[in-house]
């Protein structure tokens, strides 16, 4: 039993326990030895192993499935993400019109994390591969880390870390649901604020004010690391610093960036010094602004010059972000959760940067209708950077149909001389099967990772035919 804001909790249930911040804040409870349940609405890889890990997990919202332990509501905490309602979950409207305690995940994650100092990453895009870096950083340096992630480490197969020793913890700030509002941030990176989440935001004005929001809340001695060119303003508090990166330009860049072999190596540029020769671990254009923020944040906690390149050079990357599953001169596969139009841009960028010369293949994925249809011209121009492109239909997530909207809209804006096709998500072994690729990228934040393993193993029997 632990004391949580002011409620003594034996039990935890997570409703919608398989998505990424969730399962971290159920194993979390697991590693204080509470007892921990949840609901998802199908299984997954990430359900298994919450369940090999000691978390009860059903996949029926009947209350009758759910255990005794977790129906005292004296004892028990529920959480949940903000992509479910009580309107279409039976289970969050029995906690809730029971008197249960029941608070956002964003909530929780406030809650535990304030008693340490947070080194955040928020943004648009790169913050689940910039947080993961940090952690990483951290973790091998004499300061240690505990983290709350939005992906699965490849270093350490999960997306949670503890460490009681260390005073800080690295956490992913989402903006969805101005999530990232419950945090107080001892020192924060933002990546990027190209508009997304208009569904809740309803405008970009009243996006880039949420973020302008959350620079107020971080603490008083911390500091605020922010990408250059950005279209918020600031708004931090007295005594936070403010400091500003980019790839090559701002109080943190690169400078003498050599790539080729399969290597990126560059000089890392502060405010005070030069540090000469920080090699990539998982060399990829982007990587390097991903890395200047990353090598920010734990420089500025305090990680030493020769930590921070040991270990840049040891980072495997994040299950899903360049994700590759094959890679040598017949073909190269990987995944990617790139899911807005800036992601696809900088993910296209990359490989051209890579794999100049060589044919790149894009099979995408679009997620969420809103999304599609509020930038389907910039997703359309985003995509005309590969050299073909498959479209699959769009990923509902939690939405219903919209009339109109398709992944014919991104289709038809594409660029003239890419190569284009569109499918369903059941034709997409026989293509793979039927057709010869040089570079293939799956690409989107739905469920196409589903057929990702299937897609390795054809590729891997055509090699060796």
């Amino acid at each position: 039993m632990i004391k949580l804001n002011k409620q003594l909790v034996k039990s935890v249930y997570f409703i919608g326990i398989g998505g990424i911040g969730m399962s971290a804040e159920a194993r979390y409870f697991l590693s204080l030895g509470l007892t921990v349940g949840g609901y998802d609405k199908t299984q997954s890889e990430l359900t298994e192993k919450l369940v090999e890990e000691g978390a009860h997990v059903n996949y029926d919202d009947d209350i009758e499935k759910v255990e005794n332990f977790f129906k005292d509501k004296d004892s028990t905490l529920v959480v949940y993400t903000p992509a479910i309602h009580p309107e279409d979950n039976r289970l969050l409207a029995y906690f809730i019109n029971q008197g249960f305690d029941v608070k956002k995940r964003s909530q929780v994650l406030g809650i535990i994390t304030d008693r340490l100092k947070g080194l955040c990453v928020a943004g648009t895009h790169g913050k689940t591969t910039t947080s993961t870096m940090t952690a990483h950083l951290l973790h091998h340096s004499h300061l240690g880390c505990n983290a709350f992630l939005g992906g699965i480490s490849k270093n350490y197969h999960t997306n949670y870390l503890l460490d009681n020793k260390s005073e800080y913890v690295v956490i992913e700030a989402d903006e969805y649901d101005r999530s990232f509002h419950w945090l107080h941030p001892y020192m924060t990176v933002i990546t990027a604020t190209d508009p997304d989440h208009l569904d809740i935001y309803g405008t970009k004005e009243a996006y880039l004010e949420s973020f302008t929001k959350y620079t107020t809340l971080i603490r008083p001695g911390g500091a605020l690391i922010l990408h250059k060119g950005l279209e918020m303003k600031p708004a931090v508090g007295p005594g936070v610093r403010v400091y500003e990166y980019s790839r090559t330009e701002g109080d943190f860049h690169a400078e003498n960036i050599r790539i080729g072999g399969g290597e990126i190596v560059f000089d890392l540029v502060t405010p005070t010094h030069t540090v000469a020769d920080i090699q990539l671990g998982v060399p990829v254009g982007v990587n390097i602004e991903n890395g200047i923020a990353a090598m920010a944040l734990a420089m500025l906690a305090g990680a030493t010059d020769e930590e921070i390149r040991q270990s840049m050079k040891t980072f495997e990357g994040v299950e899903r972000r360049f994700d590759f599953k094959l890679r040598n001169d017949k073909v190269v596969f990987l995944s990617d959760y790139a899911h807005h139009p800036d992601e696809i841009r900088q993910c296209a960028l990359s490989l051209k940067e890579i794999y100049g010369g060589r044919k790149i293949t894009a099979l995408f994925q679009p997620h969420l209708y809103t999304r599609t249809r509020d930038f389907y011209k910039q997703f359309a121009e985003s995509l005309s950077i590969f050299d073909e492109v498959i479209l699959v239909d769009i990923y509902p997530a939690r939405e219903q149909p919209i009339p109109g909207v398709t992944s014919a809209l991104i289709y038809d804006n594409l660029k003239e001389g890419v190569e284009r096709s569109m499918c369903t998500k059941d034709q997409i072994p026989a293509i793979v099967a039927n057709r010869s690729f040089d570079v293939l990228v799956s690409l989107g934040a739905g469920d196409i990772e589903n057929y990702v393993p299937v897609i390795t193993e054809i590729l891997k029997e055509k090699m060796e035919k």
